[in-house]
């Protein structure tokens, strides 16, 4: 109640003050109005690892490439405060920490990249309310993101 009723006499006062402003007889007189706009709530996540399970190959993937699969289902809603796990498993890739070749990348609402080098879940906390995109990319050995294996998740958050 108290926020309204400042936000109300800030507002008569800027009227009162644009009026006065513009009654001069000078022709050359103007007004010059500021607006101050809070800016929207920034988004810092906090990125913590867990160790996770490797799933079973579900036979949609060719057994003889390397292939990335993230297991979070596109359009989950999240509260907010929850945590949202990145778990993916990998067929014919082993990541770097483990002893491989291959690196994950992960890169939330193009932002800036992280990455992944030992096959874990990263649970990531700290959303604001909004729609946001997850892309996964497996990176080969030559450090460019493998074909058909760069996926997109988009979730939302809710208060």
């Amino acid at each position: 109640m108290n926020t309204l009723v400042k936000r109300l006499g800030l507002l008569a006062i800027a009227t009162v003050l644009a009026c006065v402003a513009c009654s001069g007889d000078n022709e050359n007189s103007h007004t010059t109005a500021t607006t101050f706009v809070t800016p929207p709530p920034h988004q810092i996540l906090r990125a913590e690892s867990r160790p996770g399970k490797q799933l079973a190959d579900d036979g949609k993937v060719d057994a003889d490439k390397p292939s990335l699969i993230f297991n979070l289902p596109n359009g989950k809603t999240f509260r907010e405060g929850e945590e949202v796990v990145i778990d993916f498993s990998l067929v014919n890739a082993k990541l770097k920490g483990d002893g491989g070749d291959f690196r994950v990348r992960y890169i939330v609402d193009d932002d800036e990249m992280r990455w992944i080098d030992r096959w874990e879940q990263v649970v990531l906390t700290g959303w604001v309310p909004g729609k946001h995109t997850i892309r996964l990319e497996l990176v080969g050995p030559d450090g460019w993101p493998l074909r058909d294996n760069i996926v997109t998740r988009e979730i939302t958050v809710v208060e």
